[in-house]
């Protein structure tokens, strides 16, 4: 069996114990070594086999785990975040599939929550936003033509930016494009909920100079809109004593 766990975003102890308490049975652990804290790995057993898989391809990860699988071991293939966004999984189950082994999702804290988590974020303000849009930039991985980011930042919803800390002067520059107004706040949050995390407030005009002078080109999320300023934003209706709800009716206030 193999079982994608996420790891969470960056501090060890926002994995979660059901991710936890495989990493302390599993035979065979395949970790992101770039990405993934390797504090983690202290709830692996002795004599468990780790694998950095920074250093590896897709075939010698899958052979791997078809090597353990033969052994009646059990893997852990441990992403970062959350695996479902920008892990790269699918084409590892679909061979997974074709070799009829089985598998299981366990999913993790994503770091575009722990960046907000970091900031005292909430991305969807009532009057504000009430959409995020994960994304990122082009760079040598391309990205469907409907999907660029002078097109998505075109909608003015909260943009959370992945893999493009490497490249804040196109990201700057799309943005301006695509209209969006040079004063509207930008965060840089590099290693969210690590012990070395870095956080940058600026806006979109100054947001290469701003992640320069941080000294942030890696590992960093980018957001994007009104909500980091955390003003101008309506009280919400859920908590409005004159709003009725399933639990409690509304008050007439004089």
């Amino acid at each position: 069996m193999v079982y994608f766990v996420g790891a969470g975003p960056g501090a060890a102890d926002l994995i979660t114990i059901r991710g936890q308490k495989l990493l302390e049975k599993a035979d065979v652990v395949i970790y992101a070594g770039s990405l993934v804290n390797p504090e983690l790995l202290e709830n692996c057993s002795e004599g468990t086999e780790i694998y950095n898989s920074a250093e590896m391809t897709l075939e010698q990860v899958l052979s791997v785990m078809q090597e353990a699988e033969k052994s009646a071991k059990m893997t852990v293939r441990l992403h970062t975040g959350d695996p479902c966004l920008y892990g790269a999984i699918r084409e590892q189950m679909d061979e997974l599939d074709r070799l009829g082994i089985k598998y299981e999702s366990v999913p993790g804290v994503s770091s575009f929550c722990g960046a907000a988590a970091s900031l005292n974020l909430e991305y969807t303000l009532p009057e504000v936003s009430q959409s995020v849009i994960i994304s990122r930039l082009q760079g040598r991985t391309p990205v469907p033509e409907k999907e660029t980011l002078r097109s998505l930042a075109s909608h003015n919803a909260t943009l959370v930016l992945f893999l493009s800390s490497g490249m804040c002067e196109k990201v700057q520059e799309e943005l301006l494009a695509a209209g969006i107004a040079p004063e509207t706040p930008v965060a840089i949050v590099y290693k969210a909920t690590w012990a070395d995390e870095k956080r940058v407030v600026c806006t979109v005009k100054n947001l290469a100079e701003s992640a320069c002078a941080a000294g942030i080109s890696k590992t960093a999320l980018i957001i994007v809109g009104n909500v980091v300023s955390h003003s101008d934003y309506e009280r919400s209706k859920l908590y409005d004593p004159n709003f009725t709800t399933e639990f409690r009716k509304g008050l007439t206030l004089s």
